[in-house]
């Protein structure tokens, strides 16, 4: 403890390893003492640890960008690359997407350079990391001269902000910079528009949430749309025992698609499934690229429904190690022989290989690069989103094909970044029988 206090000689390892092992102590302790207040107590001091840690990290990320910028500025590297893969490097150490990597890195550099009251109410656990981020994101039109004025307005004292929700939160920044720049306001409402997209994520039990950023005006009208419309549909007793949700639900695919509520699509989609699962009734779940994992029996009514209704299917056989799943070939239709190996890999890899980057893959790399004699096989590539491939081109960056430590050849990629820290990605498994001991 006193070594910890004195702060000699003590390597990140330790410092880790002692607050794990005194949360644990604390938490077992009220555990056995079964007092709920101190209980209460302790969860609350935990939570303001949790934000002094953001703190603590949000000051740490600005130094690595800080001391990697000016290393490679030393070195007589471009400046354009002077950021070039720091915002992955800082997601990895997180455990966290390339993405967020760059959302953590832009958080803490407003922070330690324009926001000091916010950063340390974050450092004195008084802020939590997230309300300290609608923070920033609500002044970040502003110039550093009126962002530090809301900073002081609103952080300076502690009791501002005081038992504010996020929304709350949000909105007071969000007026005081209308009041101190509106033109830059509305410069940021008009660059807002230009984001607007379409997207789709997995969601449970074989569901997919659809989400649409449109401008306020157009996401209002077009849910009071669907609203008012499934009201009659529901009051004119036309929804055949569906619910008001349920009918906007099937008039959103109706309208965009054509589709009634029971008709397949009409899109290609992929599914990857065991013949087992196909033709013997298996229960080995399918895979979705883009989504995930879907029940055997959901995969085949979804194949035979298609079948039913006169669509076209088409079966492509995989090529697999029985042993690990390890895809090793791909029955190629096409004629042209990178379309056939991109299509592999995007079967064998699903998402971007850098460690936990969910993104869809955009580019097949070389993990050997072409350039070294790296050939262009599918052993030598992988899946990587564009961002990932971009920073993997930056100054320090290497990928290695490793085998495993039991011995096993399931494609695994370890990546080394330029602060010598190494992350290791092995693709998912391909749906396969499971293998039973004995």
């Amino acid at each position: 403890m006193d070594q910890l206090l004195a702060g000699d000689g003590l390597s990140p390892n330790d410092i880790r390893r002692f607050l794990t092992r005194i949360a644990a102590i604390v938490v077992d302790e009220i555990v056995q003492d079964g007092d709920a207040a101190a209980a209460i107590d302790t969860i609350t001091a935990l939570e303001e640890l949790k934000a002094a840690a953001a703190g603590a990290q949000a000051v740490l990320t600005t130094r690595v960008a800080d001391t990697i910028r000016h290393q490679r500025r030393d070195a007589g590297i471009p400046a354009a690359r002077w950021n070039t893969g720091i915002a992955t490097q800082i997601g990895l150490a997180r455990r966290d997407s390339p993405h967020r990597g760059t959302t953590h890195l832009g958080l803490a550099r407003a922070l330690t350079t324009e926001m000091p009251h916010t950063l340390g109410q974050l450092r004195r656990g008084d802020l939590s990391e997230w309300r300290a981020t609608l923070l920033v994101r609500e002044t970040a039109c502003l110039t550093a001269e009126d962002r530090r004025l809301v900073d002081t307005r609103l952080c300076a004292d502690p009791a501002t902000l005081a038992g504010q929700g996020d929304s709350t939160v949000a909105a007071m920044a969000a007026r005081l910079a209308a009041e101190l720049d509106a033109a830059a306001v509305v410069r940021r409402k008009a660059s807002a528009a230009q984001q607007r997209r379409v997207t789709v994520r997995p969601a449970p039990e074989f569901m997919g949430q659809l989400g649409a950023l449109l401008p306020m005006d157009r996401a209002v009208c077009v849910w009071a749309t669907l609203r008012r419309d499934a009201d009659t549909i529901v009051a004119t007793g036309d929804a055949d025992g569906r619910t008001r949700d349920q009918v906007m639900a099937d008039l959103l695919v109706e309208r965009t698609i054509g589709l009634a509520p029971t008709m397949g699509p009409p899109v290609a989609v992929q599914v990857v499934l065991s013949d087992e699962t196909l033709l013997g009734g298996g229960e080995i779940p399918a895979e979705v690229p883009g989504y995930g994992p879907i029940p055997a029996a959901a995969a085949r009514a979804w194949i035979s429904g298609a079948v039913d209704s006169d669509a076209t299917v088409m079966l492509r056989k995989l090529y697999a190690t029985p042993d690990t799943g390890h895809l090793t070939a791909v029955e190629s239709i096409a004629r042209c022989f990178p379309t056939g190996l991109a299509r592999l890999i995007d079967l064998r890899d699903r998402t971007c290989r850098t460690p936990w980057c969910d993104a869809p893959i955009r580019h097949h790399d070389h993990i050997r690069p072409h350039e070294d004699g790296g050939p262009t096989t599918a052993d030598n590539g992988l899946g990587l989103c564009a961002a990932c491939n971009h920073a993997k081109q930056g100054d320090g960056w290497t990928t290695t094909r490793t085998e495993n430590p039991d011995g096993t050849d399931v494609h695994t990629v370890e990546f080394r970044t330029p602060t010598g820290h190494t992350y290791r990605s092995v693709p998912p498994a391909l749906p396969t029988p499971w293998k039973r001991a004995g």
